[in-house]
């Protein structure tokens, strides 16, 4: 019998498959070090080099821009389209949603839809990817389980079984092929920050600088803005709406998340299009999506509703 949570985001079990189906291979491996710590010694280098040293107008515009493409990419794209079909979309729209997506260097879709659906099948218990409460709540524990929760859970080599958490997107033959061109599209979003910058300069030092700030320092902050979502969402905030996990929402986080820091909203109801359902709780994401359904990109959206937010409000009969 499968739970009412698996039937949500899509991960009902079919037969008795694991939740992990082995692990990376070392070449693998040696990708996510370099695309991870690469960026964020960039984001280290960032702070000195900041004062008075290649940062110009054209590097913040285009580090922006690409933020914006590549971040809701996978807040509308990767979370709330392909992971729990909070609305369907159009096979242009859904294409291009995941190529943006791709270019947060967060993964391949499948492999992150794998891990996310994961997370909410186990959330905050033991099987969860990247909990912070998995080691204990002592300080001790809960700053090892901060660490795990925000980016050392990047760095397991157990990879999510996505014949048990994703079949639908390995049977998506363009999702499959978009899945497959990561590598051209992390290139990409790094290569293309540095061809504008040099065009609009009409220099190599313009193409060097967007090289570093709309490149690697954009791709950084976007990990660590979508990390803190798994770290800080879960550890701290306010709690409205009943889950059955520790997520909460955490306001600060709201703009540069693209409304994903609304976090218990949304494991209140995973399948929810909006995640700010409140007054002034704002989500670029929701908005975004509101857009493309006015655009007939989307269609089926499942928007909140009086009667679908009284059922998980907190304190509700």
């Amino acid at each position: 019998m499968t739970t009412t949570l698996e039937q949500d985001t899509g991960t009902a079990e079919r037969g008795p498959k694991p939740i992990t189906e082995g692990r990376r291979n070392l070449p693998t491996q040696i990708a996510v070090y370099v695309f991870i710590l690469v960026p964020f010694a960039a984001l280290i280098a960032a702070v000195p080099l900041a004062w008075g040293w290649g940062l110009t107008w054209v590097d913040v515009l285009l580090a922006v821009f690409f933020f914006y493409v590549a971040g809701l990419g996978v807040t509308v794209g990767y979370h709330r389209h392909f992971t729990h079909g909070s609305f369907k979309a159009k096979r242009g729209l859904r294409i291009a949603l995941a190529i943006a997506g791709s270019m947060a260097v967060q993964g391949p879709p499948i492999t992150w839809v794998a891990d996310h659906r994961r997370h909410h099948a186990f959330s905050d218990k033991e099987g969860d990817p990247h909990s912070p409460w998995l080691f204990g709540t002592s300080p001790w524990a809960l700053t090892r389980g901060f660490w795990h929760a925000h980016m050392g859970w990047v760095f397991d080599t157990d990879v999510t079984n996505k014949q048990r958490f994703a079949p639908d997107l390995l049977a998506d033959q363009d999702i499959v092929r978009v899945n497959k061109q990561f590598v051209l599209w992390t290139t990409l979003t790094f290569v293309l920050p540095a061809v504008l910058g040099g065009l609009i300069t009409w220099s190599w030092w313009g193409a060097l600088t967007a090289f570093f700030w709309a490149g690697f320092v954009r791709v950084a902050i976007l990990h660590h803005v979508t990390w803190s979502t798994n770290s800080i969402c879960h550890m701290i905030g306010e709690r409205p709406f009943v889950s059955r996990d520790k997520a909460a929402n955490f306001w600060p986080l709201a703009i540069l998340s693209f409304g994903e820091s609304w976090h218990n909203l949304h494991h209140a109801d995973p399948t929810c299009a909006r995640h700010g359902v409140k007054r002034g709780q704002l989500d670029t994401s929701a908005r975004l999506i509101w857009i493309f359904e006015k655009f007939g990109w989307v269609y089926d959206v499942r928007w909140p509703t009086q009667q679908r937010l009284a059922k998980i409000t907190a304190g509700a009969e």
